[in-house]
């Protein structure tokens, strides 16, 4: 019921060795001017309890970045108000492209990965967050996710 990606898109591997770059489980940082904080984009499962995650990168500004950072380990962050980020992760079942819809991403308590809220637009994944999807839709996810030469996008 969760899939993740372990880098923003943007992210090579040259990187994992140049001083100016980190990259951790939970935020990114690239050539010193790129920022990013992994989170969760949660899409309730219709007729359960159950919730669908994809953990997925949001790009923010130097200034949300350093104060998520600030706050990361602070009792309390959860008040915070959501931070505007663009999406970094290209989500594989999804057409168009994910990469680069707008966001807002939300901290929670400490030790719980923040929440990722998109746009209300009418992309496929936007749709989804909103609305849900079915138990046939995930194993849909999973086949694609699990077994990419075999999977289909969605149109």
């Amino acid at each position: 019921m969760n899939y993740t990606t372990e880098a923003p898109a943007v992210w090579v591997p040259t990187f994992a060795d140049a001083d100016d770059c980190l990259l951790s489980s939970d935020q990114c940082v690239i050539q010193a001017q790129h920022y990013f904080v992994k989170g969760l984009i949660e899409i309730p499962v219709i007729g359960s309890d159950e919730v669908f995650s994809w953990g997925a990168w949001v790009s923010l500004s130097r200034e949300n970045f350093s104060r998520a950072a600030d706050l990361w380990d602070t009792p309390g962050r959860e008040s915070e108000k959501p931070y505007f980020g663009w999406l970094t992760t290209d989500l594989p079942v999804y057409s168009p492209t994910t990469l680069n819809l707008k966001t807002n991403m939300q901290t929670r308590t400490i030790g719980q990965r923040p929440f990722i809220e998109l746009e209300p637009t009418d992309h496929p994944l936007a749709v989804e967050q909103r609305t849900g999807i079915t138990q046939e839709r995930v194993r849909e996810i999973a086949e694609t996710v699990l077994h990419p030469s075999r999977g289909r996008r969605q149109q």
